[in-house]
């Protein structure tokens, strides 16, 4: 390998599969190969939902030592969950899963001291039902949070046990509901006033900040010759994916699509109006200063969960079906929590379609259309909104993440949204978890640089919208019930 060019290993974790990506980078190159992937199973206990962060950390040990000579490791998760350890530094329980119902009812329990309104001015994140925060508060009394002397994010929780040393980086942080935008600090006064004792927490780290090097034992098990260091990346997976946008300028809007899709802008201020935290918007933190304004949506997890109801069909064959569907014969709302839980998917979205007036639909490839119009009009609905709350008008939309991989879904975002929408790179996240570890190691240069980087190197799919978006502008207010 040229001396100008360096290995990174991204280990990137997403809430139904995880992977170990290798990233070659030179100073006018980038590629990117799997060295491992691995399912990431949650398992129901008489508990409740868990993670099982023990298979989880095999599988990231299996795909260290499949990638072979690496010059550094980055880690990035899903966000909001993390695990307690005691005082020798031992975890406490499986990892709780953000899908568990323990936080039923906390939010309004937290609104009743610290109104959300004021909740939303001092942090800015949208309401969720499985914030930290709310996470936090459930946990509150129980025996294992009593117990604990630390809470690490489990991007940090596996860095941790890779390294030996704790931290909590930033961008995942930001998702507790517990840091001010503002600052980019803890908001101390929301943890004041709630009770959440933020000693639990280790200090603050950036992405590209030194993590650690890997443990002796880790080397001995994975075959690598040391020193190997961990850096710090944007450990929230979304971060990265943001920071992997290969957008030129300002005036873009992003959605990274996976199990979630989330859609917003990048800005260099949070907004932390009423008027945002009415229209349920987040402000997440991302790399140089800036600021994550998105909003979430429930994602493909719609379709995957009509996917394993149907006994698994051929996805290809089941989107070629889908678009000879009429569009927009009937739509749901994909952000209602209602489709949280998993389980009866395609009966929960007839019951929606039936309980709202419109066709109710009778097939796979039907369910499957409403799905992506569904999920389409949303994100016309939130690009739209961001523009207005931001005042950030944009001209392009980025797709990046797995949905890159559903044209009929690309194609119907450029139509709902009446611009153009450029899809790629697929494996987003792993791509900008590599490209923080290079810029930390003074192999690529700023964010722009990065991003022009992606641009010349990776394939990029564009998408220019068809006719107009009145059809679209009528599903939407049908959908609001005007």
């Amino acid at each position: 390998m040229s001396a100008d060019v360096q290995s990174y290993a991204a280990v990137d974790l997403g809430a139904s599969s995880g992977r170990v990506m290798v990233g070659r980078v030179g100073p006018d190159s980038l590629e990117l190969t799997e060295a491992h992937r691995f399912v990431n199973r949650p398992v129901r206990v008489p508990e409740g939902l868990r993670w099982d962060i023990l298979a989880l950390y095999g599988g990231v040990l299996d795909g260290l030592r499949a990638a072979g000579r690496v010059d550094s490791v980055g880690i990035d998760s899903w966000a909001v969950d993390y695990g307690l350890l005691d005082a020798d530094g031992a975890l406490l329980g499986n990892p709780v899963h953000y899908r568990d119902p323990r936080t039923e009812g906390v939010p309004e329990k937290v609104w009743a001291t610290l109104p959300a309104e004021e909740l939303y001015a001092a942090t800015g994140l949208q309401y969720a039902p499985f914030n930290t925060l709310y996470q936090l508060v459930a946990a509150r009394g129980s025996a294992q949070l009593v117990a604990a002397e630390r809470l690490l994010l489990i991007p940090d929780l596996l860095a941790y046990w890779l390294t030996g040393e704790q931290g909590t980086e930033l961008t995942n942080a930001s998702t507790t509901q517990l840091i001010d935008p503002r600052t980019r600090d803890w908001s101390y006064d929301v943890a004041s006033r709630l009770g959440v004792d933020l000693g639990l927490f280790a200090p603050l780290r950036q992405p590209g900040d030194p993590a650690g090097l890997l443990r002796p034992e880790v080397l001995e098990e994975t075959g690598l010759r040391g020193p190997v260091p961990v850096t710090t990346v944007g450990s929230h997976d979304t971060a990265s994916a943001v920071a992997a946008v290969p957008a030129d300028g300002e005036r873009f809007a992003y959605i990274c699509t996976g199990t979630w899709s989330l859609a917003g802008l990048e800005l260099g201020a949070p907004v932390l109006s009423e008027a945002s935290r009415a229209a349920n918007f987040t402000n997440e933190l991302g790399l140089d200063g800036t600021v994550r304004y998105l909003r979430n949506i429930m994602g493909l997890w719609l379709l995957q969960e009509c996917v394993r109801a149907w006994g698994e069909p051929e996805l290809g064959g089941l989107l070629s079906a889908a678009a000879e569907v009429p569009a927009l014969r009937s739509v749901v709302d994909a952000g209602d929590a209602a489709f949280l839980a998993p389980g009866r998917m395609p009966e929960r979205i007839a019951e929606a379609c039936r309980a709202s007036g419109q066709p109710v639909p009778a097939t796979p490839a039907e369910t499957t259309r409403c799905i992506l119009d569904s999920l389409a009009l949303a994100h016309r609905k939130a690009i739209e909104e961001a523009q207005r709350l931001a005042d950030h008008p944009v001209d392009v939309v980025h797709i990046v993440g797995g949905g890159t991989r559903n044209a009929l879904l690309c194609q119907l975002t450029a139509d709902a949204c009446g611009l153009p929408v450029v899809a790629g790179p697929t494996e987003a996240a792993a791509l900008g978890n590599v490209l923080v570890q290079a810029r930390a190691h003074g192999l690529v240069g700023d964010l722009p640089g990065m991003r022009r980087l992606l641009t010349r190197t990776q394939q990029l799919t564009r998408y220019e919208p068809r006719g107009d978006t009145a059809r679209w502008t009528e599903a939407q207010t049908r959908l609001a019930g005007g």
